[in-house]
Protein backbone atom coordinates (compact mmCIF):
# COMPACT_ATOMS: atom_id res chain seq x y z
CA UNK A 1 0.00 0.00 0.00
CA UNK A 2 1.21 3.51 -0.78
CA UNK A 3 1.06 5.70 2.35
CA UNK A 4 2.99 8.82 1.36
CA UNK A 5 4.47 10.32 -1.79
CA UNK A 6 7.13 12.99 -2.20
CA UNK A 7 7.51 14.40 -5.67
CA UNK A 8 7.02 17.27 -8.07
CA UNK A 9 3.51 18.57 -8.72
CA UNK A 10 2.94 18.10 -12.46
CA UNK A 11 -0.73 19.02 -12.92
CA UNK A 12 -3.59 20.24 -10.81
CA UNK A 13 -7.18 19.73 -11.97
CA UNK A 14 -10.56 20.25 -10.32
CA UNK A 15 -10.33 17.32 -7.89
CA UNK A 16 -7.07 15.65 -8.91
CA UNK A 17 -3.35 16.18 -9.02
CA UNK A 18 -0.56 14.36 -10.80
CA UNK A 19 2.64 13.93 -8.82
CA UNK A 20 5.91 12.91 -10.51
CA UNK A 21 7.85 10.59 -8.22
CA UNK A 22 11.05 9.28 -9.78
CA UNK A 23 9.68 9.58 -13.31
CA UNK A 24 6.34 7.90 -12.51
CA UNK A 25 3.21 10.06 -12.50
CA UNK A 26 0.78 9.24 -9.70
CA UNK A 27 -2.73 10.63 -10.06
CA UNK A 28 -4.45 11.34 -6.75
CA UNK A 29 -7.97 12.47 -5.91
CA UNK A 30 -7.99 15.33 -3.38
CA UNK A 31 -10.51 17.62 -1.73
CA UNK A 32 -10.73 21.22 -2.97
CA UNK A 33 -9.48 22.37 0.46
CA UNK A 34 -6.31 20.28 0.15
CA UNK A 35 -5.83 21.32 -3.48
CA UNK A 36 -5.95 24.99 -2.45
CA UNK A 37 -3.22 24.40 0.13
CA UNK A 38 -0.75 23.05 -2.44
CA UNK A 39 2.06 25.15 -3.92
CA UNK A 40 2.32 25.81 -7.65
CA UNK A 41 3.04 23.33 -10.43
CA UNK A 42 6.71 22.38 -10.54
CA UNK A 43 7.15 22.52 -6.75
CA UNK A 44 8.16 19.52 -4.65
CA UNK A 45 5.45 18.39 -2.22
CA UNK A 46 4.61 15.58 0.18
CA UNK A 47 1.14 14.06 0.06
CA UNK A 48 -0.24 11.51 2.51
CA UNK A 49 -2.00 8.77 0.58
CA UNK A 50 -4.73 6.21 1.05
CA UNK A 51 -4.60 3.40 -1.51
CA UNK A 52 -7.98 1.92 -2.34
CA UNK A 53 -7.91 -1.40 -4.19
CA UNK A 54 -10.95 -2.82 -5.93
CA UNK A 55 -11.30 -5.76 -8.23
CA UNK A 56 -11.09 -3.57 -11.33
CA UNK A 57 -9.26 -0.47 -10.13
CA UNK A 58 -6.58 0.95 -7.85
CA UNK A 59 -7.31 4.50 -6.68
CA UNK A 60 -5.12 6.90 -4.75
CA UNK A 61 -6.61 9.53 -2.43
CA UNK A 62 -4.29 12.32 -1.31
CA UNK A 63 -4.30 14.49 1.80
CA UNK A 64 -2.18 17.47 2.80
CA UNK A 65 -2.27 16.37 6.47
CA UNK A 66 -1.67 12.90 7.83
CA UNK A 67 -4.44 13.46 10.39
CA UNK A 68 -6.99 13.98 7.59
CA UNK A 69 -5.91 10.74 5.96
CA UNK A 70 -6.28 8.91 9.27
CA UNK A 71 -9.80 10.32 9.74
CA UNK A 72 -10.62 9.33 6.14
CA UNK A 73 -9.63 5.75 6.94
CA UNK A 74 -11.85 5.74 10.03
CA UNK A 75 -14.78 7.09 7.98
CA UNK A 76 -14.34 4.19 5.55
CA UNK A 77 -14.98 1.70 8.36
CA UNK A 78 -18.62 2.83 8.67
CA UNK A 79 -21.14 0.73 6.75
CA UNK A 80 -22.25 2.48 3.59
CA UNK A 81 -19.30 4.90 3.50
CA UNK A 82 -17.09 4.39 0.49
CA UNK A 83 -14.10 6.37 -0.75
CA UNK A 84 -16.15 9.01 -2.60
CA UNK A 85 -18.56 9.63 0.27
CA UNK A 86 -15.68 9.91 2.75
CA UNK A 87 -14.03 12.46 0.42
CA UNK A 88 -17.34 14.36 0.16
CA UNK A 89 -17.46 14.59 3.95
CA UNK A 90 -13.89 15.91 4.14
CA UNK A 91 -14.58 18.34 1.29
CA UNK A 92 -17.67 19.76 3.02
CA UNK A 93 -16.51 19.81 6.64
CA UNK A 94 -13.15 20.17 8.34
CA UNK A 95 -11.77 17.15 10.18
CA UNK A 96 -12.48 18.91 13.47
CA UNK A 97 -16.12 19.55 12.47
CA UNK A 98 -16.59 15.91 11.47
CA UNK A 99 -15.10 14.65 14.72
CA UNK A 100 -17.17 17.07 16.81
CA UNK A 101 -20.34 16.04 14.95
CA UNK A 102 -19.67 12.35 15.50
CA UNK A 103 -18.47 12.50 19.10
CA UNK A 104 -21.10 15.11 19.99
CA UNK A 105 -23.93 13.03 18.50
CA UNK A 106 -24.88 15.65 15.87
CA UNK A 107 -25.76 13.78 12.67
CA UNK A 108 -27.40 16.87 11.15
CA UNK A 109 -23.97 18.47 10.73
CA UNK A 110 -22.87 15.56 8.53
CA UNK A 111 -25.83 16.04 6.18
CA UNK A 112 -24.09 19.14 4.79
CA UNK A 113 -21.99 16.77 2.67
CA UNK A 114 -23.53 15.78 -0.67
CA UNK A 115 -24.74 12.19 -0.61
CA UNK A 116 -25.19 12.04 3.17
CA UNK A 117 -28.83 11.82 4.20
CA UNK A 118 -30.26 11.99 7.69
CA UNK A 119 -30.41 8.21 8.11
CA UNK A 120 -26.89 7.71 6.76
CA UNK A 121 -25.55 10.44 9.04
CA UNK A 122 -27.21 8.82 12.07
CA UNK A 123 -25.63 5.51 11.11
CA UNK A 124 -22.18 7.11 10.79
CA UNK A 125 -22.49 8.76 14.20
CA UNK A 126 -23.71 5.55 15.82
CA UNK A 127 -20.93 3.41 14.33
CA UNK A 128 -18.00 5.80 14.62
CA UNK A 129 -18.60 7.56 17.95
CA UNK A 130 -16.98 4.70 19.93
CA UNK A 131 -14.00 4.61 17.53
CA UNK A 132 -13.43 8.35 17.77
CA UNK A 133 -13.97 8.65 21.53
CA UNK A 134 -10.63 9.67 22.98
CA UNK A 135 -9.15 10.37 19.56
CA UNK A 136 -10.92 13.64 18.77
CA UNK A 137 -7.84 15.71 19.52
CA UNK A 138 -5.16 13.44 18.14
CA UNK A 139 -6.83 12.96 14.77
CA UNK A 140 -8.57 16.28 14.42
CA UNK A 141 -5.52 18.31 15.22
CA UNK A 142 -7.28 20.88 17.39
CA UNK A 143 -3.96 22.13 18.64
CA UNK A 144 -5.15 23.91 21.76
CA UNK A 145 -6.90 20.86 23.20
CA UNK A 146 -4.00 18.39 23.31
CA UNK A 147 -2.31 20.05 26.32
CA UNK A 148 -5.70 20.21 28.06
CA UNK A 149 -6.22 16.48 27.57
CA UNK A 150 -2.70 15.76 28.82
CA UNK A 151 -3.20 17.94 31.89
CA UNK A 152 -6.50 16.25 32.77
CA UNK A 153 -5.00 12.80 32.24
CA UNK A 154 -2.10 13.82 34.50
CA UNK A 155 -4.62 14.75 37.19
CA UNK A 156 -6.09 11.25 37.01
CA UNK A 157 -9.29 11.84 35.04
CA UNK A 158 -10.48 8.97 32.86
CA UNK A 159 -10.81 9.22 29.08
CA UNK A 160 -14.60 9.12 29.42
CA UNK A 161 -14.57 12.02 31.90
CA UNK A 162 -12.24 14.03 29.68
CA UNK A 163 -14.33 13.35 26.57
CA UNK A 164 -17.46 14.50 28.40
CA UNK A 165 -16.03 18.02 28.82
CA UNK A 166 -13.52 18.46 26.01
CA UNK A 167 -16.20 19.18 23.39
CA UNK A 168 -17.52 22.07 25.49
CA UNK A 169 -14.17 23.89 25.43
CA UNK A 170 -13.26 26.62 22.98
CA UNK A 171 -9.95 25.67 21.29
CA UNK A 172 -9.26 29.38 20.70
CA UNK A 173 -9.15 30.12 24.45
CA UNK A 174 -5.75 30.08 26.18
CA UNK A 175 -4.80 26.61 27.44
CA UNK A 176 -4.94 27.75 31.08
CA UNK A 177 -8.54 28.95 30.65
CA UNK A 178 -9.51 25.70 28.95
CA UNK A 179 -8.07 23.67 31.83
CA UNK A 180 -9.89 25.83 34.40
CA UNK A 181 -13.18 25.43 32.52
CA UNK A 182 -12.70 21.67 32.24
CA UNK A 183 -11.89 21.35 35.94
CA UNK A 184 -14.96 23.42 36.86
CA UNK A 185 -17.16 21.19 34.70
CA UNK A 186 -15.63 18.01 36.09
CA UNK A 187 -15.86 19.29 39.68
CA UNK A 188 -19.57 19.92 39.32
CA UNK A 189 -20.36 16.31 38.43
Amino acid sequence: MIGRLRGVLVTRREERVCLDVGGVGYELAMTPRDLASLPGVGEEIVIHVHTHVREDEISLYGFAAEADRDLYRILLTANGVGPKLAMALLASLSAEEIIRAITGGDPDALTLAPGVGKRGAQKIVLELAPKLAGQDVEIGGAGGLTPVRQALEGLGYSTAEINSVIGELDPDDPVEDQIKSALQSLGGR
